[in-house]
């Protein structure tokens, strides 16, 4: 994908162009499709959403919404992998009742998180302690949604929220560990 094009199609689009707003779906379905994998990669064999699914489903949402807030590549994919997020977490609470009932699909996020992952109750677990950390660190909640969800480089977070790579790295090891201790802080509750 031309990363000027995308740009391009993005400023359309905030302009209100709606066909570059179904553009910039087919222009970056390879990076959506790549999103939607990473995210995927953690959750169960048979699980009735594919990553195919995944990325439509955001589609279908981007198309719906009115605005287009990013203006590059970097903010839209993500954007992407909030929206992909989004859709999961709406699909794991309406499986909820079988989660209630012993089926439950335990995540790791990332390495730092492994330990808590097993012992979580699930991907709502961890989106619960999302949400916590962007009550307190939002720019933190949103490397943690790029980095882990999104599959997102660390140049590619850098550049969706103007600040340097160091910055990401920094915060990204910050994040982890505070969702630890919440995860942690949640089970023993």
């Amino acid at each position: 994908m031309d990363r000027n094009d995308l740009t391009v199609l993005l400023n359309r689009a905030k302009n209100g162009d709606d066909a570059a707003r179904a553009d910039i779906v087919r222009v970056a379905y390879e990076d959506l499709r790549r999103i939607a994998k990473a995210q995927m990669s953690d959750e169960r064999q048979n699980h009735t959403l594919s990553s195919t699914a995944l990325v439509h489903e955001m589609a279908v949402r981007f198309l719906e919404k009115g605005g287009v807030q990013a203006v590059n590549r970097a903010q839209f994919l993500a954007y992407a992998s909030t929206a992909m997020r989004r859709v999961l977490i709406d699909h794991a609470r309406t499986r909820g009742a079988q989660k209630r009932q012993g089926n439950r699909q335990q995540l790791k996020l990332d390495e730092a998180l492994v330990a808590a992952s097993e012992q979580s109750e699930d991907f709502l677990c961890i989106n619960a302690a999302l949400e916590e950390l962007a009550k307190v660190d939002l720019r933190s909640s949103q490397i943690v949604e790029m980095r882990y969800f999104g599959g997102m480089s660390y140049p590619d977070v850098a550049a969706a929220l103007d600040v340097s790579i160091s910055t990401v790295q920094r915060e990204w090891k910050t994040a982890k560990a505070w969702l630890l201790c919440q995860i942690r802080r949640d089970e023993l509750a």
